[in-house]
């Protein structure tokens, strides 16, 4: 973090195919050592099974997820006195989008299954009927931001 002014937001296109900015961030953190062209086809892929499995328009599936999985809450850990203390605070829409993303990644990395995409195709269509391991790790950090509701008063 620069000390000297705040970064500069960066804008994210929208994709060529969909024309979704939540595809792009999709796809970007899909994306490993660079190979953005692999990361497209995953994606592009996951999205045509998504619409072959549910017969349903996969961006409304995808927003469904996102909007299921995104945190209202999170803790951050805050030293007082020498002592840490997990401070619930509240998510920025763009900061819960993130964390919906990056959740729904890691849930369908962790599941089990050959491919790539259908890993993520399932992870996301649990994610829009509100199952998985996403929710469930929206539904912990909910769990751990309620009870340290106490500490709520050590905010930033």
């Amino acid at each position: 973090m620069s000390r000297r002014r705040r970064a500069k937001k960066r804008i994210i296109c929208p994709d060529s195919i969909y024309d979704s900015r939540l595809i792009n961030m999709l796809v970007n953190r899909v994306m490993k050592d660079g190979k953005k062209s692999l990361a497209y086809k995953i994606v592009y892929q996951t999205m045509d099974q998504i619409a072959e499995k549910t017969e349903q328009d996969p961006i409304q599936i995808l927003e469904e997820a996102v909007r299921n999985t995104k945190p209202l809450v999170e803790v951050k850990a805050r030293r007082v006195g020498g002592s840490a203390y997990q401070v619930p605070l509240e998510v920025n829409p763009e900061r819960g989008t993130v964390l919906a993303l990056q959740w729904v990644l890691a849930a369908a990395r962790n599941r089990s299954g050959r491919s790539a995409i259908a890993k993520l195709t399932n992870e996301l269509i649990d994610a829009s009927k509100k199952t998985g391991g996403a929710i469930k790790k929206r539904d912990d950090v909910h769990r751990m931001a309620e009870a340290n509701k106490a500490f709520a008063k050590f905010r930033f």
